[in-house]
């Protein structure tokens, strides 16, 4: 036997290629030799930017003692959470049941049939070799009890995470849930829980949905607060822009390293929402900003966009980004790096470790010119230090969420070269990860995976389309949406109108998994029910619409008990109360530029905004919507209830603040 991920795809596990351990990836020749041999399985899952995924895979994964004892008395199998969400998700279940928490890297051992038996997440080295000697004891002398446990666990599981009841999507679920939400606020640093914070993007959507819907100043404020404290902490990269993935701290100074798509392609449409809101200069520039990191840092060959960036370089946490006050002096001189660590706060002690600080920006400096100098100085300094590395897989549910954002950023914003990156993905995802008309997950080099893709691809995937649609006035990308979403409902709905995260032809595994929780990401079923109001409204379509909201009702449940982790569904459910509204612009020149700018500005949740020549073929809200005496003019519904065509900016704002 020999590792035998040197064929792999993922990066995550071509980063386990070398080590001692007989690694195999999952699938049915990993059970079957479990099975032969008899011994249990070791399933390991992480992810190429995780920190103590790095830590463990040192400590053990590379030792020669720990690797001969997996190599003797089990089966080792090596997972990317994100290439196979499903197998993460189900077996992640095991290890918060049993454990009370979770997070990776994860580790359960599994019943050659798969059921798990005993889980947890990092082990030190001497600590795991304990718990290998006492498993296999265990097998070899109680095989039975043991298989008896596993069996027992996937039974209770399975009944354990039936869905919450449906809950009706009503203005009172909604005024009830900010309400939740005010009492986890932290109101002096924003954000809401304790330590670790992490940036909680979707309620922020929600959040300032509900105020555009409802005047409300509670939901508001705390939209505010949080949006601000984030852009100007540590946990934002103050030279090279971007959002790491937490903060380990409250008050948001010390971040856990590594940079998501997914979190960065969120926040940038929770910033852009921000901005439309408030015309804040430091939403605009965050927004600018993420950007500008997404497009430069991210992008692949191919068209597409790479999952993330380590936490780590040269094998250390945080060594890019965290600065001392002689590493400022070095670079920027005495004087202004004394401003500048002021400004930074930059300390002798250092906020983060070895006397090091993260950059935080309490408040903006008073001369633009320098600031933009000083940031250019430290950042190609920073460039000649150790870089993390780069997972450049691509995801197709986060280059959905990337697509969305840059495309309405950009449509907003007046940026057609976002608008352009978000065609060349979309692009390169439909071309490579639709294979015989199913879609995959992942894709690299423009090489696709093997692995199906799962709801959140196509709910996210197809929200990016309709937003690239309204962007640009194509209707393929309305098509393509349309026909993604027809295969999800087909393929991937439960009997309560939501969805399971797997197509009904999936892999089997001890359950069928299926999540309500908004966490780090649209959970499959939100996110699915987000892109079927907003392709209802783009086609004037009741029937998608009581699609898509019966799916959110199925994911309310959960907003009941904690908001926090429905924060996508209670947007979605926002769309729903508020029409969703409808505009739709005819005519070109400047007059028309000009309304639909305006339109683009709409707060209201959820709008759908196209634009176009009357009749435009492909596009249904332009159609029997003529020009008037032969002007351009906007035609605003809500609820499919249509207002007169207006002709000017002011009689336009009139009808969207109406609606």
């Amino acid at each position: 036997m020999t590792n035998r991920l040197g064929a792999a795809t993922s990066p995550y596990l071509l980063q386990h290629r070398d080590n001692p351990v007989h690694w195999q990836e999952w699938g049915p020749d990993a059970f079957a030799e479990a099975r032969r041999r008899n011994v249990p399985v070791l399933l390991s899952v992480g992810y190429a930017a995780c920190h103590w995924c790095h830590v463990m895979a040192h400590e053990s994964f590379e030792d020669d003692e720990v690797a001969a004892t997996l190599n003797a008395h089990f089966v080792s199998v090596k997972v990317d959470r994100e290439e196979r969400p499903d197998i993460d998700a189900v077996y992640m279940s095991a290890v918060t049941a049993t454990t009370g928490h979770g997070g990776w890297p994860m580790t359960v051992f599994l019943t050659p049939e798969g059921d798990p038996f005993y889980a947890g997440t990092y082990f030190p080295r001497d600590h795991f070799l304990q718990v290998l000697a006492a498993l296999d004891e265990a097998w070899r002398t109680r095989e039975e009890e043991v298989r008896q446990s596993g069996r027992h666990i996937a039974t209770a599981l399975s009944d354990a995470l039936a869905p919450p009841p449906p809950a009706t999507v009503d203005t009172a679920a909604l005024d009830r849930a900010v309400t939740t939400l005010a009492s986890q606020f932290d109101s002096r640093a924003g954000g809401f829980g304790r330590a670790p914070k992490f940036p909680p993007s979707m309620v922020l959507e929600f959040l300032l949905r509900h105020h555009a819907r409802t005047g409300d100043d509670l939901s508001r404020r705390m939209a505010d607060r949080t949006l601000e404290a984030m852009a100007r902490s540590g946990m934002y990269d103050q030279l090279g822009g971007g959002f790491a993935r937490y903060s380990v701290d409250a008050d948001w100074v010390v971040p856990h390293f590594e940079k998501m798509l997914y979190d960065n392609a969120l926040l940038l449409r929770a910033y852009t929402s921000w901005w439309r809101a408030t015309g804040s200069a430091l939403a605009r520039r965050i927004v600018d900003e993420l950007a500008e990191f997404v497009l430069r840092d991210l992008s692949t060959p191919e068209g597409g966009f790479a999952s993330s960036l380590d936490a780590d370089a040269a094998r250390v946490e945080g060594l890019t980004y965290a600065w001392t006050p002689a590493q400022l002096d070095e670079v920027l001189g005495a004087a202004e790096a004394a401003r500048a660590a002021e400004l930074f706060v930059v300390t002798e002690t250092g906020t983060f470790e070895h006397g090091a600080s993260t950059l935080q920006l309490p408040v903006d400096p008073d001369d633009p010119a320098w600031f933009a100098s000083v940031r250019r100085r430290l950042l190609d300094s920073r460039a000649t230090r150790p870089q993390p590395g780069r997972d450049d897989k691509v995801v197709t549910s986060w280059n959905g969420l990337a697509i969305a954002a840059l495309a309405g950023a950009g449509s907003v914003l007046g940026h057609p070269e976002w608008v352009a990156a978000a065609e060349r993905c979309a692009d390169h995802v439909l071309a490579v990860h639709v294979v015989d008309g199913r879609l995959r997950r992942a894709s690299r080099g423009g090489v696709v995976g093997r692995a199906e893709a799962v709801a959140d691809d196509y709910g996210n995937l197809a929200e990016g389309l309709l937003a690239l649609h309204q962007a640009t006035g194509d209707p393929r990308w309305l098509r393509d949406a349309q026909a993604l979403l027809h295969r999800a409902v087909e393929r991937f709905g439960a009997d309560d109108g939501g969805f399971h995260d797997t197509a009904d032809d999936a892999e089997t595994l001890y359950l069928r998994p299926r999540s309500a929780a908004d966490n780090a990401e649209p959970s499959g079923q939100s996110a699915l029910a987000g892109a079927l109001v907003t392709l209802g409204a783009l086609t004037g379509d009741t029937a998608v619409i009581e699609r898509g909201r019966q799916a959110t009702e199925a994911g309310l449940g959960l907003a009941g008990r904690d908001p926090r982790f429905a924060g996508w569904s209670l947007a979605v459910a926002e769309a729903i109360a508020a029409g969703p509204v409808q505009v739709a612009v005819v005519g070109d020149g400047p007059h028309a530029t000009d309304l639909l700018s305006t339109a683009r500005r709409s707060t209201s949740p959820g709008a759908v905004v196209v634009a176009g020549s009357p009749d435009a073929d492909g596009i249904p809200l332009l159609a029997n919507r003529p020009l008037v005496q032969g002007s351009p003019a906007a035609y605003v519904c809500h609820g499919f209830v249509c207002d007169l065509p207006v002709t000017t900016v002011p009689d336009l704002e009139a009808a969207l603040a109406r609606a």
